[in-house]
């Protein structure tokens, strides 16, 4: 793959990525603290750039969305080169949403033992594994996140046999 294809796998791959996790995240202008106490403004971005109280553009949310969301596609891309564009967005969305893990870590996560070995189909079908959250101290399924990893699924089998 040349230079000039392998940009436009990636740029595919963000917008794939943005498109899952936008409504996803929803839209937040004013900073606040999630429900893990941590500091987050517009569409889930958190980061020492974060100002407590400011209003921000919905410009500046859609910048700050792009390039979160470029991060962890390539972070994806860092750990499974070469990624089809559907399956890098797809993982980079769950990486965005919930850290490296379940594209990277191939001790912790099936899907991540599935993209290394190429077998695209097995690790977009793990993703929905991923949709619970600690409540009261305990992981649970939430729908918000069985939604988010449907739609994950959706993009990454797209194309595929």
């Amino acid at each position: 793959m040349n230079p000039s294809e392998n940009q436009r796998r990636i740029a595919s791959a963000v917008a794939l990525a943005v498109a899952i996790a936008t409504p996803a995240e929803g839209l937040r202008r004013w900073a606040y603290d999630d429900t893990g106490g941590v500091l987050t403004v517009c569409r889930g971005h958190t980061g020492k750039d974060v100002v407590r109280g400011k209003e921000y553009s919905l410009a500046q949310c859609d910048a700050l969305m792009d390039q979160d969301m470029k991060e962890a596609v390539l972070t994806v891309e860092r750990c499974v080169p070469g990624l089809p564009a559907n399956v890098l967005g797809a993982f980079g969305d769950i990486v965005y949403n919930e850290g490296p893990t379940a594209a990277c870590n191939k001790s912790a996560s099936h899907a991540a033992r599935y993209l290394a070995s190429h077998n695209y189909v097995a690790a977009c079908k793990e993703l929905p594994k991923w949709n619970k959250s600690k409540v009261g101290g305990v992981l649970v399924p939430l729908p918000g996140l069985t939604k988010r990893r449907n739609a994950e699924v959706a993009v990454c089998l797209e194309g595929l046999s």
